[in-house]
């Protein structure tokens, strides 16, 4: 095959990968916010039957002469064509070792999956949700131990997610986490501060919605090319910069769990807006990695949305949308209300402080889950004695337990990790970016817009274009150091406990 006839090839390919995964992207979101609950398994046999058309299309040998065409001869093809080609051979590769009835099989489990796992975290019954984990694990295990056996598993499902993530590398990096905040967490949680009265009240979610509307126009985020809507576990999708969709979930008595449900996933979406116009419709249109992506939903979401300077123009357009609620609230109050910190048992609604210490409890899960030292059955009681040791709480029920997270009934083992070291790559960012303008002063009078473009110059605008270790350096100065990230936790949190 020539070289010209390969690269026709692969742009025929993509095109028909682009399909394919559009429609999937699709059904998904549909799946997670608007559909009707049972519509499960009709659309679990769409999803095979696409997934069956996706392998096929990946995984021909047609398909693999034409990458290896094109990336034995990287001094003859431009960078984008060059780049496209060896992410593809990633993806071919990881297709490769499962045949296709096992991959079909496992895109209708992990549907199927997501369903139970719904109805079982409205019930608190892991038990019924317990078979699937079992499968979605073995399934995980045999992935791994196909698509490199020298690894041990969990370092292969690391890879999928972080490039480069390993438990050797992870394991001294919550180390340092865990040493480094526990003594702060026990000092700020013997020193607590009062809770805010706009905290204690009721916000209508007719009124959220139209809140969330203005908080997304003040992240920047362009509502012509990203919607907004409801589900269970907030996330964000969608197959392209022009069609991007996020998620949130309204609580009447805690109107700060939304609107930092909206700034993560407005991260992402500015993320997902942000890539270069000729790398969309490619396999190189979305993030680097997933810890890439979690920095910017965390850099939005804790290190400018719970700034002290974000409470301007926050509490401005707090005061519009519920102005009974707010009425006599200054910036101060409500910056010390969004970051009160104290051990808590959800994630996603913990405050910046103890949320690393979630993560590394999940990390330490998944490594026992998947190396076979924990049972799934053994699964909740592991959980809540981590929460016990690690975060001094009594986990009630298996709702605010270990069904919490969807993760894991979509098969997103190894996933977790990537919030932790987001959190940290965007404190790094941070100092980057202080070096060339005033954050603060741009943050207090509400225009994100300096923010975005820094962003979108070291990181967005590449999608996967650049490998992600030249990314991560172009944006932080430096390899990763996870003393800069508790640093930043120490000096924040001390100041504000006065400690």
């Amino acid at each position: 095959m020539t070289l010209e006839k390969a690269i026709e090839k692969l742009n025929q390919l993509e095109r028909a990968a682009y399909a394919l995964k559009h429609a999937q992207d699709i059904l998904y979101v549909d799946g997670d916010t608007v559909a009707p609950r049972q519509s499960w398994k009709a659309r679990g046999e769409a999803l095979g039957y696409l997934s069956e058309l996706e392998y096929q299309l990946m995984v021909s040998p047609e398909t693999g002469d034409v990458l290896s065409e094109i990336t034995s001869r990287p001094g003859e093809v431009d960078e984008i064509t060059l780049r496209r080609a060896e992410v593809l051979k990633e993806a071919y590769d990881d297709m490769h070792v499962l045949p296709q009835e096992e991959y079909t099989a496992y895109a209708q489990l992990t549907n199927e999956a997501s369903a139970v796992w719904h109805e079982a975290k409205v019930r608190s019954d892991f038990a019924s949700f317990a078979p699937y984990l079992e499968r979605i694990i073995a399934a995980r295990r045999r992935y791994a131990a196909l698509r490199n056996p020298e690894l041990p598993a969990y370092d292969v499902l690391l890879n999928l997610y972080e490039k480069g993530a390993c438990m050797a590398d992870l394991d001294p990096f919550f180390r340092t986490l865990r040493e480094e905040l526990s003594p702060l967490i026990a000092e700020v949680a013997a020193h607590p501060l009062p809770t805010p009265g706009f905290m204690k009240k009721t916000y209508p979610i007719a009124q959220q919605r139209d809140f969330s509307d203005r908080l997304m126009l003040l992240q920047g985020i362009d509502p012509e090319r990203c919607s907004i809507g409801e589900t269970e576990h907030p996330f964000t999708g969608g197959p392209n910069k022009w069609d991007v969709r996020i998620t949130t979930h309204y609580h009447e008595e805690d109107v700060t769990l939304s609107l930092f449900s909206v700034i993560h996933e407005g991260g992402h979406a500015l993320y997902e807006l942000g890539i270069r116009d000729d790398l969309a419709l490619t396999c190189l249109g979305g993030g680097s990695t997933m810890g890439i992506h979690e920095s910017q939903s965390r850099f939005y979401e804790n290190i400018l949305g719970r700034s002290r300077a974000y409470c301007t123009p926050l509490l401005k357009i707090l005061k519009e949308s519920f102005p009974a609620q707010m009425e006599g609230v200054t910036e101060e109050e409500l910056y010390r209300g969004i970051n009160l910190s104290h051990p808590s048992l959800i994630r996603t609604e913990a405050d910046e402080l103890t949320y690393p210490l979630h993560v590394m409890i999940r990390y330490e899960l998944e490594k026992a889950l998947v190396a076979g030292d924990l049972s799934v059955q053994e699964l909740p009681g592991a959980w809540n004695e981590a929460y016990r040791k690690y975060l001094g709480v009594e986990v009630p029920d298996d709702r605010r337990g270990v069904l919490q997270d969807s993760h894991w009934s979509t098969g997103y083992l190894g996933y977790f990790p990537s919030y932790a070291l987001g959190s940290a790559y965007g404190v790094q960012m941070l100092h980057q970016m202080q070096a060339s303008f005033d954050v603060w002063a741009t943050v207090a009078q509400g225009n994100l817009k300096p923010i975005t473009d820094w962003l979108g110059q070291k990181i967005h605008q590449y999608g996967k274009l650049k490998l992600p270790r030249d990314l991560l350096l172009n944006a932080m100065g430096g390899p990763l150091d996870a003393r800069e990230y508790t640093g930043y936790l120490q000096k924040k949190y001390r100041e504000l406990y006065q400690l």
